[in-house]
């Protein structure tokens, strides 16, 4: 999860320089679809409750969605974009915690 804090970071300095392309890979292979496999989605899922496991897939689907709209190179839908992964993000934090 801290790899995914700091690929958001990366993200938006990418988008704050207008590197598109850069933030649209950051996304897909850090967070996206594409990341499941690096992070061992497959092995840790299965110790996760049913509701954390969607939401961790809401969160990996939001970033492949987003790194497709940042590739068309507008920023503003890209930002917009952005916004779906991080409430995947809160979503999901709000409702589990280490107490």
């Amino acid at each position: 999860m801290r790899d995914h804090l700091a690929a958001i970071n990366e993200i938006l300095v990418y988008l704050g320089n207008d590197e598109l392309e850069k933030a649209a890979d950051t996304a897909e292979y850090r967070l996206g679809m594409s990341s499941l496999e690096m992070h061992g989605a497959a092995h840790l899922s299965k110790f996760m409750p049913e509701e954390m496991r969607q939401a961790g897939t809401t969160m990996h689907r939001a970033a492949s969605r987003f790194a497709l709209k940042a590739q068309e190179g507008d920023v503003l839908p890209a930002y917009m974009a952005l916004s779906d992964i991080t409430s995947a993000c809160v979503a999901c934090h709000s409702g589990f915690r280490v107490k």
